[in-house]
């Protein structure tokens, strides 16, 4: 029987761009920050978008929901207690990182939490544990209730 091809999509970018690797360690908690808020922001619009086709203005208002700092300081509340302590540190990193653009329309805990969040995932996209990036997420997404999304 023939091995299939293990298709991953960081390392095919890595492959096209011909992009050397890094370790993820060696990057500021910001610039996790970044990545991991495009990692999260490609997660929740993939997951908008499956609900079904449209207008752009309501997928957008959907995923806004989702992607604004004080949802995702609360959905780390609940995903802290299942952080190893290597995930821990990063997150701690990204938290009290100082940032030169202030938060908008955001609590600065919920911001800083926020940032922590997405350090943490950026951190482990580029070490290319997606499935704990998923697993991750899920356990935040389902800290959400409907009251949440009732009160926004």
């Amino acid at each position: 029987m023939e091995k299939s091809v293990n298709f991953e999509f960081h390392d095919y970018i890595q492959e096209v761009l011909n992009l050397q690797e890094v370790d993820a360690a060696s990057y500021s908690p910001l610039v996790l920050a970044y990545i991991g808020d495009c990692i999260y922001d490609l997660i929740i619009k993939t997951m908008i978008i499956s609900r079904g086709n449209k207008q752009v203005h309501k997928l957008h208002e959907e995923t806004s929901r989702f992607v604004q700092a004080s949802t995702q300081s609360l959905m780390m509340r609940k995903m802290q207690e299942h952080l190893t302590e290597e995930e821990h540190a990063v997150y701690r990193r990204g938290r009290n990182a100082k940032s030169v653009s202030p938060a908008k329309n955001q609590s600065i805990t919920d911001y800083r939490r926020a940032t922590g969040f997405e350090a943490l995932l950026g951190y482990l996209y580029l070490k290319k544990e997606y499935q704990r990036v998923m697993d991750l997420v899920k356990i935040g997404l389902e800290s959400l209730d409907e009251e949440y999304f009732e009160q926004k």
